[in-house]
């Protein structure tokens, strides 16, 4: 019997491709051997029974860690004047954002030095009540009465102090200067005031967001449809449009129990380290989910598919003279793996690379 024996060269493979040119519906393998040469640049896989891998494409938003996130509130009410600081600015603790001239910190100040003054008149009396009562000169009742004149001098002296402290207390000045510095360190993620702004403390807003940036949450959209296909543990691959070369791998933290009331998509949660701080607040970001399926099937590298005709083929490899060409149908294919719905076994070999060579080969006409 004769056998053909099919030799690599550079030409033939420099036309290799996924695709090929149509042949005939009904296919006939021939006996074809591969040379030593092609066996040199060829991959035998061997088709396993596998878990099926899901995938799942959402599109999402960056945002800050809220565990990680601090709030600047005003103490008081008054007007800025003088911001020191930019959106996206690195702060560090202690570091000055923001200046106010506060209405409030300058009576607060004028309350103090009223009720020092107060005290320390009380403390004379009572010191000198005290004297006389000691030598006979008063009665009890003038000492009692000094005594809890003081008291009270104190206790408003001290309610003075404490207005001052829950209103900036050494960031203060006396002329009503309220002095904002950053709680911790991080980036400035939001800023709500500029120069000129009136700030009143009861408004609710904060001045000033400051986050450390080192990890950040993707906020993704899950249509009702694919609710049921995303759990808390799920792999998260996030690209972005900024870094479209880069893959961010994270996990699902957290899936809401509720449907967005604006956009009629329930969110989902993925927390992702960002020690270089390339992901930014609001950035989008396209997310894709996977997980491993119940169902199982025969899987082969999908490099090993050859789609022809409108249909899907394999090299099947039993020995170096036996090559089969076979039809498969692909259910899906994730992650460079091709799960097999029939056409394949587990424990086949099927031929990944260069197998367009052995293909030609085998339904040339």
């Amino acid at each position: 019997m004769n056998k053909v024996f099919i030799l690599a060269g550079l030409a033939a493979i420099a036309g290799l491709s996924a695709c090929h040119s149509p042949k005939p519906e009904a296919t006939v393998s021939k006996e074809v051997c591969i040379s030593d040469s092609l066996a040199k640049i060829i991959t035998i896989d061997t088709a396993k029974t596998s878990t099926i891998k899901n995938e799942l494409t959402l599109t999402g938003e960056v945002a800050s860690n809220d565990n990680n996130v601090v709030r600047v509130f005003p103490f008081s009410s008054g007007q800025v004047t003088d911001v020191k600081v930019s959106l996206g600015d690195r702060v560090s603790q202690g570091q000055v954002l923001a200046v106010m001239r506060s209405a409030d910190v300058a009576g607060n100040y004028t309350d103090l030095s009223s009720t020092n003054a107060d005290l320390a008149i009380a403390k004379r009396q009572m010191e000198q009540a005290e004297y006389l009562y000691k030598n006979g000169i008063s009665s009890e009742r003038d000492y009692t009465e000094a005594k809890e004149n003081y008291n009270k001098a104190q206790a408003a002296n001290r309610k003075v102090k404490s207005a001052l402290a829950i209103n900036g207390g050494g960031n203060t000045t006396e002329n009503g200067m309220l002095v904002i510095k950053a709680p911790r360190a991080g980036y400035i993620v939001e800023k709500n005031v500029s120069s000129g702004s009136f700030i009143r403390e009861d408004n609710g807003g904060s001045m000033f967001t400051i986050s450390n940036m080192k990890d950040v949450w993707v906020w993704a959209n899950v249509f009702e449809s694919d609710i049921s296909k995303v759990k808390v543990g799920y792999n998260a691959a996030v690209t972005t449009i900024a870094y479209p070369d880069k893959t961010f791998q994270g996990k699902v933290n957290e899936v809401s129990s509720i449907l967005d009331p604006d956009n009629k998509v329930m969110k989902i949660k993925i927390a992702l380290p960002n020690p270089d701080m390339l992901l930014k607040p609001e950035m989008f970001t396209n997310v894709v989910i996977t997980n491993n399926e119940n169902a199982q099937a025969v899987s082969i590298p999908s490099k090993a598919i050859v789609f022809d005709s409108s249909k899907n083929y394999v090299v099947v490899y039993n020995s170096k003279c036996d090559l089969k060409v076979r039809q498969v149908s692909v259910i899906k294919t994730v992650d460079g793996v091709a799960y097999i719905g029939n056409g394949l076994q587990p424990g086949d070999k099927v031929i990944s690379k260069n197998q367009l060579l052995l293909y030609d080969a085998l339904t040339a006409e």
